[in-house]
């Protein structure tokens, strides 16, 4: 009974040994296996068997992205401006045996080689650039931090700058100066404002001093076609008047023709004819020369009338 308990004991030993041998690794892990103190292997997704007692697992490495948020750190720009910046690194284990053999402690590494490459970039920059250039800052420092990691098995695929905190003095005059630049340009849309409001009522005015024009010049036209017209009716008025009058004259004229007047009386009446035709507003009357001789002898009969 006492030889079957030791046996018993023996088997559940060996049984345990046996399960401490069988290791499963998880996806997106990985794990470094020493023999003897020496690397053997780095086992990969599934399950794997060591030998007992000269195999142990070195390091458990977990190859998913990881991120690190470092505290901020003082830097001095190149116009002796003294600043905090903290970053934020995204890396990713890509060769684990290099990351167990290559540096210890390599997040501590990371950090160091983070902040002294930032005060190495930053050095070279003065305060306006470095506050407006993260992203020439940020990709500077990914491809510095990469090259320098990547012996360690380590990637870095992008690196962030956090916070840029400057010193007190400083942000109040950024301050100061945001508000007056704000100030400025509020001025300068009031001022462009008033322009545009100032040419708008300008070319109204001319189109109303145009339109006006226009409207006078349509109205003088007017009046003056009017006044055109009325003359012209006034005229055709006149010279239907003379028509009708010289009718008369003409048809008394033939009248006392029909009835047998002499040359003579015909002759005066139409000298009579002529001067109502005149009216005392022509200042030019063509006699004939029938009336002429008439009018020399009535003067002629006049004179002698007058010596008796």
């Amino acid at each position: 009974m006492g030889s079957i308990g030791v046996v018993l004991v023996l088997v559940f030993i060996v049984l345990l040994i046996l399960a401490s041998c069988v290791r499963v690794v998880p996806q997106a892990q990985a794990m470094v296996i020493e023999r003897l103190g020496g690397y053997q292997a780095t086992w990969s997704v599934g399950i794997h068997f060591k030998v007992p007692i000269i195999d142990r697992v070195a390091k458990r490495v977990i190859l998913k992205e990881q991120v690190v948020d470092f505290a901020p750190q003082p830097v001095i720009t190149k116009d002796n401006v003294t600043m905090q910046i903290d970053t934020v690194v995204f890396f990713q284990i890509t060769d684990p045996k290099l990351y167990a053999y290559g540096v210890v402690n390599p997040i501590m590494a990371i950090e160091n080689l983070t902040a002294t490459t930032l005060r190495n970039i930053i050095g070279d920059l003065e305060l306006d650039e470095t506050l407006t250039s993260r992203e020439t800052i940020n990709t500077k420092m990914r491809s510095s931090l990469d090259i320098a990691t990547d012996p360690w098995g380590i990637k870095v695929n992008r690196v962030e700058l956090k916070n840029i905190i400057p010193p007190a003095a400083i942000q109040e005059a950024m301050e100061k100066q945001m508000k007056a630049e704000r100030e400025r340009r509020e001025t300068i849309l009031v001022a462009e404002g008033e322009k545009k409001s100032a040419i708008l009522i300008a070319e109204g005015k001319k189109e109303s001093i145009i339109l006006d024009a226009e409207a006078a010049k349509q109205a003088a036209i007017l009046r003056a076609e009017a006044e055109k017209e009325k003359m012209i009716r006034e005229a055709e008025g006149e010279a239907e008047a003379i028509l009708k009058v010289q009718k008369a004259n003409a048809d008394g004229i033939r009248f006392l023709k029909e009835a047998g007047a002499d040359q003579s009386v015909l002759a005066l009446k139409s000298f009579e004819a002529m001067t109502k035709v005149a009216d005392g507003k022509s200042t030019k009357i063509i006699i004939p020369s029938e009336m002429q001789n008439m009018a020399g002898l009535v003067k002629a009969a006049a004179e002698i009338a007058k010596g008796e």
